[in-house]
């Protein structure tokens, strides 16, 4: 049987270095996330072998809480227990991962720009929050969007697109699945959204009991600061629906 494979092209050498680095990074200290191999490193590519399979559904959003959570606590115990949420996280080889809040200050100022925040004072309650959500033991964040997951046909899980990686608090990347879900798919029932945090904490707490502590309140911080965020996607890339508030309180269907 001939193995087939997928190349993904960059415009410069410096972004295959640091996709291969971040691959390097998830294989070593994100041991529960299982990733395609990387085979052949070019100039301006990186090969992987080819996964065949489907994008995440709501269904799966249980079973992926829990890998998440697993991920994260993982990678705290292994490496980022003394990384900041305010600091980019350095390499051996340089810094490869951006910090929590500067690009994320940048993105929502760029949304008022683009005229998805309707004023300065809309602006200065999202930054507001977003300085607010900045504490706490700090995880990765690799952008958890339904396409990001490849599920085979006998239910193995794969995580893909891992170009670029961020600091983030624990459970920032939950809430990004649960937006993106919500955008492609419609809304997700207050139930549903509730046992994912709760399996996403039963998984981290395992590491240390101090990452299990995300309540909803928290993801609900994260939920409305990637409700702004995605923002420009909705329309595009499959995202049929927009999330422009927090959707999913207690008792909404």
């Amino acid at each position: 049987m001939r193995l087939r494979h997928f190349t993904k092209r960059y415009e410069t050498a410096a972004q295959v270095a640091a996709a291969a680095r971040h691959h390097a990074w998830l294989t070593e200290h994100a041991r529960p996330l299982r990733l395609p191999a990387l085979t052949v490193v070019g100039p301006t590519s990186l090969t992987y072998e080819w996964i065949d399979g489907r994008p995440a559904w709501p269904e799966d959003l249980l079973t992926l809480a829990e890998l998440l959570g697993d991920a994260h606590g993982v990678a705290w115990t292994t490496d980022l227990r003394s990384a900041s949420l305010n600091t980019p996280h350095r390499f051996r080889d340089g810094i490869v991962f951006g910090d929590y809040i500067g690009p994320r200050q940048t993105a929502l100022r760029r949304r008022l720009e683009q005229g998805y925040l309707p004023d300065r004072v809309a602006l200065h309650a999202m930054l507001t929050l977003l300085e607010k959500t900045a504490e706490g033991p700090t995880a990765f964040y690799k952008d958890s969007n339904p396409r990001n997951f490849i599920i085979t046909e006998v239910g193995d899980v794969y995580t893909v697109d891992t170009d670029d990686l961020t600091l983030a608090p624990m459970a920032y990347d939950l809430a990004k699945l649960i937006t993106t879900l919500a955008m492609t798919n419609g809304p997700l029932p207050a139930p549903a959204i509730d046992s994912a945090l709760h399996a996403y904490n039963e998984a981290a707490e395992r590491h240390a009991p101090r990452l299990g502590t995300t309540d909803r309140e928290r993801l609900d911080d994260f939920l409305a600061l990637h409700a702004v965020l995605n923002a420009p996607y909705a329309g595009r890339n499959g995202y049929r629906d927009s999330w422009t508030a927090r959707p999913c309180t207690r008792g909404s269907a």
